[in-house]
């Protein structure tokens, strides 16, 4: 299917690896200008010269405040306006509730929620100048029912529930919110691959109990759905969270 995302500005953080890199991988495909942001310029570079067609790369630490500014700012001004955000940068941290320092809680908000709260806010700024946009946050299953670690949870639970308040807020102006939930996702910097090294088959038996389709997804499944849901062919989704998983999510919704 084309997408007509053909000559869009699109911005992933987290873009160098795993699901962000899957994700830019999609939209170069859709012959997007795609721009990735992460901390480390090897990994940027090496990421750029991987995904080849219309790539650029941003180096920027999200959990530093003044430098998601410069970033949106850097952006708007090498590429003239932003079309497509997707806010996938996170990660997880810590153990059970009571085994987890405070300090640790904080640093999940700030990495899987703030950053993608203020984010967003800098890119609707722009694009409700052209009165069109999408924006799309990385949540995960366990934002919307429980399991996985309790910071992680927490974090993405409320950018699932932001998500939905600013799609509400921004769509007047032509600007669509919605959220990817990815469930277990293998690829190579995952946890999921670390897990499955160290015991294959005790992830062989959490597979086949925990994920009806029998395997684990990919980060290209992941992609696939995000770009869709960054066209215009899913005009009328607004405030979405919509599970990837392959059926591994307990909830009827």
């Amino acid at each position: 299917m084309d997408l007509q995302l053909q000559g869009k500005n699109i911005l992933i953080t987290g873009g160098s690896k795993g699901i962000g890199k899957a994700i830019a991988k999609v939209f170069v495909s859709e012959r997007a200008n795609v721009s990735i942001v992460a901390r480390n310029m090897e990994s940027l570079e090496k990421a750029k010269e991987e995904l080849g067609g219309n790539v650029s790369i941003f180096q920027a630490d999200i959990l530093n405040a003044d430098e998601r500014e410069k970033l949106i700012q850097s952006f708007v001004k090498k590429m003239g306006r932003i079309d497509v955000l997707i806010n996938n940068a996170g990660g997880s941290n810590g153990d059970k509730a009571m085994e987890t320092e405070m300090d640790l809680f904080y640093e999940a908000l700030e990495l899987n929620y703030f950053s993608a709260v203020h984010i967003s806010k800098l890119a609707v700024e722009h694009m409700k100048k052209h009165r069109s946009g999408s924006i799309i946050n990385i949540t995960s299953v366990f934002g919307r029912e429980s399991g996985g670690k309790v910071t992680y949870n927490n974090a993405k639970s409320a950018l699932i529930s932001f998500t939905k308040s600013l799609a509400d807020e921004v769509i007047s102006f032509g600007i669509r919110v919605n959220s990817v939930a990815p469930g277990s996702i293998l690829h190579e910097t995952g946890n999921w691959k670390k897990r499955l090294e160290e015991n294959p088959e005790g992830i062989k038996e959490f597979v086949k109990n925990e994920i009806p389709a029998g395997r684990f997804g990919t980060p290209e499944e992941i992609g696939n759905v995000t770009a869709f849901l960054a066209s215009d062919k899913a005009s009328w989704i607004v405030g979405a969270s919509i599970n990837v998983d392959g059926g591994q999510s307990r909830m009827n919704f």
